[in-house]
């Protein structure tokens, strides 16, 4: 778009979002509250909420909530439930068909009247203190442009975008659907080739030799007996860093954690800042926030801090399934020999301007079937989904747990609660205590271990309950005086009980280790906050090490290769591995491991099969990106040090070498009509960009105005400042990175650091939209104010609510 046209819109849209901006000083008298409450708002944004009581308390934090973030979080609440189409039109019609065929909506509406009084309470005051924001002032944006006004909230709201989060971190479904496919195509042994290799160079979170005498036997049969479903059935019948260290190994004597969770990079962020108090109540805690859910997620309570990794156990099993619709129009399913009804939703779908859209969702005792049908099931196999965040829970009072635990022990027993996404937690209390739990329902099978679509109709493969929580791997003070988590694999093959895992790329934790034990043994010196930054922002690929050592062995005799494959070559030769924005190596090699997997995959996979295994996500917004995407440059290092590996062969007899050369010549080639000519001046950060998109900013006259940067980065999926883009392809795709990143001194945890991208608000005309960008590539941390008086220095607004 011409910059003058951008102009004009800014200019006309500015004002109007400037008039929207929320009220941050003075006093408020709102209806619900029991007592004042003040709101104090530092230099960056961030809400500092003292409450009386913790009624008050999550009713202001839920109308802060609604001032800050109230568009996102009705559009979230909107995508879970399908429902956008009511407000974007028919474009987002397949996203709505989707989710309503996923049932999600349906299990939090049940899932709400399962919490107990207490829990119940919290989350009516939180969506009361939103609602109160609704009926009190001039609404975002967002809603004037589309039109509408946003409902009022309810529990069910707050529950579903748990939900939708599990989601993200779980979509392991697809790679079952993908092993069949590979299967079909290539045979179970040819197959079995490309599965991840789990590379001897990566660490195991629990240690080789870890005591596991905490998982007996009264365990097992407590796991055998359990039923398949917590509480009734509703239907009746998607990278992150954490490490933590003790006292013994840093320069305070106190344990240092740090956290960054890898999620969509967007504009707002998916993460929120907030400090909320009612101390005299039991709750005084830090951190951030998802806007629509109360409490802190992540970060400390002045007692414990503790942080997540997802661990991608593998809690989501397709079972094939047999259908017949009877002339009545039911629909049964076939199990154990016999047919028995299954539950048929008819979903409307309301979509703006246009007629509605009628969704037919068939329910069978496995779950949602996923693939669209003919009405007569025939044609393509009926695939039912079974999945732990589908079946009900109250994860909402384990994370109200979380925030009144006093130490690590406590911390470990409020983790009890917690369902889904299983998440490596990590915590460290101000006693000195450090300590690692797995926590989530993980689904005991009868028979297979989940990696690929089952029989139905049998009871062979049925879900014989969930491993309890005192068999789930943790640590408690482990000897090494570290733990250390990146999304790896949790445990070694002698763990008591199977659990299938689909983990990912070891590299980054490989390197979290190899950082923590340079620092501790080669310098000699204690871990301290700095070095802590270093790492958070460390570009070192282990996976680029090992692969750049291949490219060396090719022969540089003149006449034996051209100019340019030898200037490429000199340059891998001496390079680091590290992925830095202007690094012109680093866009040879992330160049060149694209184009050498599909050279060698797509003679036998073709080409679309080749780019869903190299990552290519089978829907887009909800998985754009697949899990293999992790899986292939793992395959990748390790293929490229067997010399005589069949896959080399082309079909014309090719040598490992010549195939080597030809992927590093092909991939100069891209490069060339990408960045010109003249390799010196190549950049990966003129290839690898991070633009902060809104929701509304597809649309190019908005996105304009809502939508920030391209802004170059370093780094990729492998390095532990994570900037992940597209796995198979140099083109610009959503980002996954860390929104987020903090450090927690428990020694002092008004020393703890935090960094949120690309700021607080999600105003387009305020300071606080984008503030944080230019922080988050420089290593710009801010404190999180803690203690009252550094909360008073640092004010930038204080607004009082009181009871109307």
């Amino acid at each position: 778009m011409p910059n003058s046209i951008a102009n004009i819109i800014k200019t006309v849209l500015t004002p109007l979002a400037r008039s929207r901006f929320p009220k941050v000083d003075g006093k408020l008298q709102l209806r619900g509250l029991h007592g004042p409450v003040e709101v104090i708002r530092d230099q960056i944004g961030i809400p500092h909420i003292y409450a009386q009581d913790l009624h008050d308390l999550f009713f202001a934090q839920g109308f802060t909530h609604g001032q800050e973030r109230l568009f996102q979080m009705d559009f979230n609440r909107r995508l879970v439930a399908g429902r956008l189409s009511e407000v974007l039109g028919s474009l987002t019609v397949p996203v709505d068909r989707w989710m309503r065929t996923l049932t999600m909506r349906r299990v939090a509406e049940f899932e709400a009247g399962l919490q107990d009084e207490e829990t119940r309470s919290f989350l009516q005051a939180y969506a009361d203190g939103i609602n109160a924001f609704i009926s009190q002032g001039k609404l975002p944006l967002e809603f004037t442009l589309l039109r509408y006004r946003p409902e009022p909230w309810i529990i069910a709201d707050s529950l579903a975008w748990t939900k939708m989060m599990s989601w993200s971190l779980c979509v392991n479904w697809e790679t079952e659907i993908l092993r069949a496919r590979l299967i079909e195509r290539l045979g179970p042994d040819l197959a079995s080739e490309l599965e991840p290799p789990r590379l001897e160079r990566w660490p195991i979170i629990l240690p080789e030799g870890s005591d596991y005498s905490y998982i007996g036997e009264a365990a097992l049969d407590r796991a055998r007996l359990a039923r398949p479903f917590i509480g009734p059935s509703p239907y009746e019948g998607l990278g992150s860093n954490n490490w933590v260290i003790s006292g013994k190994h840093t320069a305070t004597g106190r344990p240092l954690l740090a956290n960054d969770m890898h999620l969509q990079l967007t504009i707002p962020s998916i993460w929120f800042e907030n400090h909320i108090s009612a101390e005299e109540s039991g709750i005084n805690a830090t951190g951030v926030s998802f806007p629509g859910l109360p409490g802190v997620i992540a970060g400390h309570n002045g007692h414990v801090a503790w942080g997540y990794t997802d661990g991608f156990p593998d809690v989501q099993d397709l079972y094939m399934e047999r259908l017949r619709r009877l002339d009545d129009g039911c629909v049964q399913a076939e199990y154990k020999d016999e047919w028995e009804d299954v539950k048929v939703l008819k979903e409307l779908i309301q979509v703006k301007g246009k007629e509605p859209v009628i969704e037919e969702v068939v329910i069978t005792r496995h779950g949602p079937v996923i693939n669209i049908l003919a009405p007569d099931f025939t044609g393509e196999q009926p695939l039912a989904l079974r999945w732990t965040s589908l079946e009900p829970d109250t994860i909402a009072q384990g994370l109200f747990a979380m925030l009144r635990a006093r130490n690590c022990l406590e911390f470990h027993e409020s983790l009890r609660a917690w369902t889904s996404p299983t998440q490596n937690t990590i915590y460290a209390d101000t006693h000195g205590n450090i300590g690692y739990t797995f926590p989530g329902k993980i689904p005991l099978r009868a028979k297979g271990d989940g990696r690929y679509p089952v029989p139905g109709w049998t009871d062979e493969y049925e879900w014989q309950g969930y491993i309890p929580f005192d068999a789930l791997p943790h640590l408690y003070n482990p000897p090494q005086g570290f733990i250390a988590t990146a999304n790896n694999r949790a445990f070694s093959d002698d763990y008591p009980i199977p659990i299938s895992l689909e983990p990912i790329s070891g590299d980054r934790s490989q390197r979290i280790v190899e950082m923590i034990q340079d620092r501790l043994v080669r310098q000699g010196k204690p871990i301290d906050i700095p070095y802590i930054q270093s790492m958070q922002f460390d570009q070192i690929s282990e996976s680029a090490r090992i692969i750049i050592r291949h490219l060396g062995q090719l022969n540089l005799e003149k006449g034996k290769m051209d100019a340019e494959v030898r200037l490429a070559i000199r340059m891998l030769r001496n390079w680091d591995g590290k992925l830095s924005a202007g690094s012109p190596t680093a866009a040879i090699y992330e160049a060149y491991i694209r184009k050498m997997a599909y050279i060698l995959l797509s003679p036998r996979l073709g080409d679309e099969l080749t780019l869903r295994y190299m990552g290519k996500g089978p829907t887009p917004v909800l998985a754009e990106l697949t899990l293999f995407g992790e899986f292939y440059l793992p395959w990748l290092a390790r293929l490229l040090a067997e010399e005589d590996s069949h896959w080399f062969n082309l079909g014309h007899g090719e040598t490992r070498l010549e195939v080597i050369h030809l992927a590093l010549r092909a991939a100069l080639d891209d490069l060339i009509s990408l960045l010109g000519p003249q390799i010196e001046t190549w950049e990966w950060g003129k290839l690898h960009q991070i633009t902060y998109h809104h929701v509304l900013g597809s649309n190019e006259v908005l996105g304009a105005f809502f939508n920030r940067g391209p802004y170059p980065v370093g780094g990729d999926q492998t390095t532990i400042w994570a900037t992940g883009a597209s796995y198979y392809s140099l083109q610009p795709a959503p980002f996954i990175g860390p929104p987020f990143r903090m450090i927690a001194d428990l020694g002092n945890l008004s020393n703890t650091l935090g960094l949120l991208t690309p700021g607080q608000s999600a105003n387009p005309a305020s300071p606080h939209y984008d503030d944080q960008v230019l922080a988050w590539t420089s290593k710009g941390y801010h404190k999180l104010l803690w203690e009252r008086e550094d909360v008073e220095r640092g004010k930038g607004s204080l607004l009082r609510l009181l009871p109307a």
